[in-house]
């Protein structure tokens, strides 16, 4: 089973290649993506997981209630970004779904 940076890099490879405007980035010190100037994903090392930014309503409440994910708080002090929702390896089958979710 590949792990959970392995299924970041296909899955951005296959978004890079169906959506223009999409592109590689950093966030934090961490990969991402980002189209047309908006950060929409990335992936949390520490966590072997990925991070989507879901304006939706419903699906971000979708994800935010898959086992073990939660709210992206990158610094640690109890502020976290509320539309990014942090989804563990478990789930990287829905990874990519989310994914196309998350672009504007």
């Amino acid at each position: 089973m590949a792990g959970g940076a392995d299924s970041f890099e296909e899955i951005s490879d296959n978004l890079l290649h169906e959506h223009p405007g999409l592109e590689r980035t950093q966030m934090m010190g961490m990969p991402a993506l980002k189209r047309d100037g908006k950060l929409v994903a990335g992936f949390v090392a520490a966590e072997d997981a990925m991070v989507f930014k879901l304006t939706d309503a419903v699906a971000h409440a979708a994800a935010l209630g898959l086992d073990g994910a939660h709210l992206f708080d990158p610094s640690g002090k109890n502020r976290p970004f509320k539309e990014w929702v942090v989804v563990p390896p478990v789930h990287t089958a829905r990874w990519a779904e989310l994914a196309e979710l998350a672009l504007p």
